[in-house]
């Protein structure tokens, strides 16, 4: 595909159909670009809103642009004006269209005369898609509210006007006012012995997307891990989380050992309440993260090592559109495997790899052929869709599959370069290839065809010879769990003493859909799984024991959905429960219990499994 000749926008060198054709986005850079946010907000905690000042800085592209285009979702604007170079403000006139609801209103600002600023003055609703809003006894400590944003991937909107694109790159600086007792964090780099005082700024001096602007306030307390690390999480969990998260700076070593400087600064970590719906989010200087990863054997910080490595893909580097988040989450999943096997040994890594690559095999006949490649059309993909499995695993093995090809030395060698090449940029698949091709597949003939290298980015499934690690561990698991299955091998004497998390997530992974109720009653009178405080093994034991109709797990499963409002540990329970009349009954009473304490994601995930449940009863 040919593209219009490159213009170079400050740090960001873009095509301007890519920069143009955001299908996600109202936005249009091609006309002009924000590069700056100077952001005002005011957190009003019994009202569940922002009061919010944005002030964009704006570069014109286009000396005939009569008008400014900015995405929003249920803002309510309350002025709009220019800002002069003197300082002096003019009124603007704007029109807000109806909400379209996916995409949101588009604001229209007419702007004939190109100010270099413009200032919107507005408040966010408070069923805002991008922030969430607990009481104080939805949190851990049951003291004093609390409030998070998500913005991936296209919620930045619900509270700040902007260009809403992750192709669109801008500093930020941000005053926030708050009440007294509730410390505020950013995307930014944030200060651990900040006092308390209602009052704090932030200022973003990287180049970064709009849906890695984030904020978080509550009672939040902040331990040190490192030289240029600390949690923070409320005081009662701040020191469990600092303890799990103990390897932080090793992460951080071993990385930049690997793919060079880590560019940011400090790498802090933001431990949310349960309702939190994504495991981490790579939000600059602060990945938020969940608390179903403290489990207390550091089992599962693979996550941090995931939300780590977007420091240099992904955030470093950036999809220029959903369409092209395998570019992120992809190389992210490769790095993350890395560092797990550079730290905690690569039986590790390999099965945390085998795990992934054997659910993806298992899943990917079933999506649609365009959900399938790693580079769909990006007609009839929304954006909250195109966060797959696909992009993540398919994604990470076709890196994999290039190491192999071209050896771990040289293929280190090729990434490293990549990411010194596109720092701070944001690019679509089609300039990785370019990119790909003269610098690893030419560089190095004769170990990997172009036409591979095709099949894997846009052809659907997975390629036949895609390499998977060995793993002696999870072979005799796959031995020991037919025997189960078979009669021959009684549960308790499964050799499960010494499993970590992993192997656990793989024996239940592979178990039948609907194992048989007798099977499962043996099992969980061996080794107790009910009740389990760990949700990874909680969500495949609750999933399998409802298909198999063990109702004795029923309560118990109930209360890992009420606790836990992570999309992915939560989900599969509603799926389960409603595959039978009787179960869909009890889901939707799980749910008025839990629905206060999901974010407006969650709730929208478990009310469309209900309603195609309902749908399909009738």
């Amino acid at each position: 595909m040919r593209f219009l000749p490159a213009l170079a926008f400050g740090t960001l060198m873009l095509p301007l159909a890519a920069l143009a054709n955001d299908p996600n986005s109202y936005a249009q850079p091609d006309q002009v670009r924000v590069t700056h946010l100077d952001l005002s907000l005011n957190i009003d905690f019994p009202h569940k809103q922002l009061d919010g000042q944005a002030t964009l800085k704006l570069d014109w592209t286009n000396p005939q642009a009569q008008s400014l285009v900015l995405d929003t979702r249920d803002l309510k604007i309350a002025k709009i004006e220019a800002v002069g170079r003197d300082g002096k403000t003019t009124p603007l006139k704007y029109a807000l269209a109806p909400r379209d609801k996916v995409l949101g209103s588009k604001l229209t600002i007419a702007t004939p005369k190109h100010p270099a600023q413009v200032r919107i003055v507005y408040t966010t609703s408070p069923g805002a898609s991008g922030l969430q809003w607990l009481t104080p006894a939805q949190t851990a400590d049951k003291k004093l509210p609390f409030m998070f944003s998500q913005s991936e991937s296209i919620h930045a909107r619900s509270w700040v006007p902007l260009q809403d694109s992750p192709a669109i790159r801008f500093t930020y600086d941000a005053h926030v006012t708050a009440p007294k007792d509730i410390r505020v964090v950013m995307s930014a780099p944030n200060d651990a012995k900040h006092p308390l005082d209602g009052d704090y700024r932030f200022n973003q001096t990287h180049p970064i997307p709009s849906y890695l602007l984030a904020i978080g306030a509550g009672d939040i307390a902040a331990k040190e891990t490192g030289p240029r690390s600390a949690v923070y999480a409320e005081p009662s969990v701040v020191a469990k989380a600092a303890h799990e998260f103990e390897d932080t700076e090793k992460m951080i070593a071993t990385a930049e050992q690997l793919y060079g400087p880590y560019r940011w600064g400090r790498y802090d970590i933001l431990v949310l309440p349960p309702s939190f719906p994504y495991g981490g989010m790579e939000n600059p200087n602060m990945t938020f993260a969940t608390p179903t990863v403290l489990v207390g054997d550091k089992s599962l910080v693979s996550l941090v090592a995931h939300e780590l490595a977007h420091s240099w893909s992904g955030n470093l580097i950036t999809a220029a559109s959903w369409r092209d988040i395998w570019l992120n989450e992809g190389f992210t999943t490769y790095v993350q495997g890395r560092i797990t096997e550079a730290l905690y040994g690569k039986p590790l890594a390999d099965e945390e790899a085998l795990l992934s690559a054997r659910a993806l095999q298992k899943d990917i006949a079933a999506m649609p052929a365009n959900a399938q490649k790693l580079a769909p059309d990006p007609r009839g993909v929304g954006a909250d869709d195109s966060l797959s499995d696909v992009a993540y695993d398919k994604g990470s093995w076709f890196l994999r599959t290039l190491e192999q090809r071209f050896g771990r030395a040289d293929f280190d060698a090729y990434l490293k370069g990549y990411f010194d090449h596109f720092a701070f940029q944001s690019i679509t698949t089609e300039q990785m290839l370019d990119y790909l091709k003269p610098n690893l597949i030419e560089k190095y003939p004769g170990k990997m065809s172009w036409d591979e290298v095709q099949a894997w980015v846009y052809g659907t499934g997975i390629p036949k010879d895609a390499p998977l690690p060995d793993s002696p561990r999870f072979d005799a698991i796959d031995k020991q769990r037919g025997e189960f299955l078979a009669g021959t091998l009684a549960a308790a004497k499964l050799d499960a003493k010494g499993w970590n998390t992993q192997e656990w997530m793989y024996f239940l992974d592979r178990l039948p859909d609907a194992p048989p109720l007798a099977k499962m009653q043996q099992l969980d009178a061996a080794w107790h799984l009910t009740g389990t405080p760990n949700a990874e093994i909680g969500m495949r034991w609750y999933s399998h024991a409802i298909a198999a109709g063990d109702k004795a797990v029923w309560p118990a499963a109930a209360e890992h959905m009420i606790r836990i409002g992570r999309l992915y540990l939560t989900t599969p329970l509603y799926k389960a429960f409603a595959k039978t009349p009787e179960g869909l009954a009890y889901a939707e009473q799980v749910y008025a219990k839990a629905k206060a304490g999901y974010h407006p994601l969650t709730q929208q995930a478990v009310e469309s499994i209900i309603a195609k449940a309902k749908k399909a009863q009738h």
